[in-house]
């Protein structure tokens, strides 16, 4: 019977080196704090158990710790006193717990839950006390190496500025995640010491206590890539440039045309089904899932949007949270959505502003519309019925309602509801005065 698994996120670090104000591991990659990538992380091996250990330093990092895992669920180290302290930390969370528990940290956002799952196997299939997840470096000089032995088990962990020359030439590298039994973790961490010239208790301390006591400690390689750290905005943007790599391999494999898939940005959460097509300079904010066979234009900008299939979209949209457009609509250039719902064949072809409104099926908004949504004070829905036919360059006050197949005249501005199938015209009479225009240009021209 597969044992129970926990994990312990280790987000106590403060960042310096990222030379900003937001606290490191709230930083995103694509649309989401790293942070948030370790909970997905834990509850993707599916921990029965999940806590973090943050620092009194990053409140923030805490408050969003605690909406994530709840507040009994997180530890505040202080002071910060290495990594063995931090995770023996979350002992009190897991007293009673006789299952496996996973070390990850805040600050990894590209680790796959496949890999979690051949460290946790590991446990299990080779009989192993301790595994360390491990990876192969093109340039190892900064990382602790994994020193094995004869019969390839790992023998210790040697910390970059502590290695031989002979040592530095080892490749494989520590990644910082390791799992073991929750007793065997917390008892070994109960022998670590901080005589050291840190002064600090170092999660790795725990390779060399196993093998005093004999016990079996294994390494499960992962590719570099995948295990990397962030430390500075630099390796944040190589963790975004990594991910988007990942999202746009993905879609690609799975059917999406892109024919500049380099200049298409996704999220963390966006979903596109079959037969989509996504033209070059596309951003996806969270929250989008578009249906199949809609086609994305240039330049458009998507958040927040749930698309049935066959929409088209843009060039040049920006689509606001809250939209919702049904099969077979028409979001056209220059035209801005906010929490909409867009009815099945209706087209807002360009220019136009739709915000908190309900728009029927096959309705068609005429170039320069906008919903009048805001009063200074409160939103107002606008609805407009099925097969109404709005007239460019029209102004909808909310609230207000265009009934179905109603038609409202170019450049009016309707601030009462309009019955089924009537005209509305709200625009002044024009007014034709003969000879003005010829008699003004004289004037202009004898100044």
């Amino acid at each position: 019977m597969p044992q129970l698994r926990a994990a312990v996120i280790l987000a106590a670090g403060h960042g310096t080196r990222m030379k900003c104000s937001m606290p490191k591991v709230l930083h995103p990659v694509g649309g989401r704090p790293m942070f948030s990538w370790a909970v997905g992380l834990a509850r993707a091996v599916d921990a029965a158990l999940i806590c973090a250990v943050v620092s009194k330093k990053t409140d923030p990092v805490g408050k969003l710790a605690a909406s994530e895992l709840g507040g009994g669920a997180v530890m505040v180290q202080d002071p910060p006193q290495g990594t063995g302290d931090a995770v023996r930390m979350a002992a009190g969370v897991l007293e009673g717990f006789e299952g496996k528990v996973v070390t990850l940290y805040g600050d990894t956002p590209l680790i796959q839950p496949s890999t979690i799952d051949r460290v946790f196997m590991a446990l299990e299939d080779q009989e192993a006390a301790v595994v360390v997840l491990g990876f192969e470096s093109a340039d190892p000089t900064a990382y602790g190496r994994l020193v094995l032995r004869e019969d390839g088990t790992l023998d210790r962990i040697v910390e970059a500025k502590d290695a031989s020359p002979q040592e530095k030439t080892i490749t494989l590298c520590n990644s910082g995640v390791m799992a073991a039994s929750a007793d065997l973790l917390f008892s070994l961490l109960g022998e670590v010491t901080n005589d050291n010239a840190n002064g600090e208790y170092y999660l790795t301390d725990i390779v060399g206590l196993a093998r005093g006591r004999g016990l079996k400690v294994v390494v499960v390689t992962a590719p570099e890539d995948e295990v990397m750290g962030v430390n500075s905005q630099s390796e944040l943007a190589t963790a975004e440039a990594l991910f988007q790599a990942r999202m746009r391999a993905k879609w690609l494999a799975e059917g999406v045309r892109m024919s500049a898939p380099d200049t298409v940005h996704a999220s963390w959460d966006t979903q596109i089904g079959p037969d989509c097509v996504i033209d070059p300079y596309v951003v996806f904010g969270p929250g989008v899932s578009l249906g199949a066979g809609t086609h994305v234009h240039s330049f458009s900008h998507i958040e927040g949007v749930q698309a049935e299939e066959q929409v088209s979209i843009g060039p040049f949209s920006r689509l606001r949270p809250g939209t919702e457009i049904s099969a077979h609509a028409k979001i056209g250039n220059f035209v801005e959505t906010k929490k909409a719902k867009i009815g099945d064949g209706a087209k807002i072809s360009h220019l136009s502003y739709i915000g908190d409104a309900l728009i029927g099926a096959d309705v068609n908004i005429g170039a320069g519309t906008i919903t009048c949504n805001y009063d200074g004070f409160d939103k107002h829905v606008t609805t407009i019925k099925a097969g109404a036919f709005i007239g460019s360059n029209a102004s909808l006050v909310a609230p207000v309602t265009v009934g179905a197949g109603a038609v409202t005249g170019s450049g009016s501005v309707i601030t009462r509801d309009v019955p089924d199938d009537a005209l509305a015209v709200a625009r002044g009479r024009q007014r034709d005065i003969e000879g003005w225009a010829e008699s003004f240009r004289n004037r202009k021209k004898r100044k």
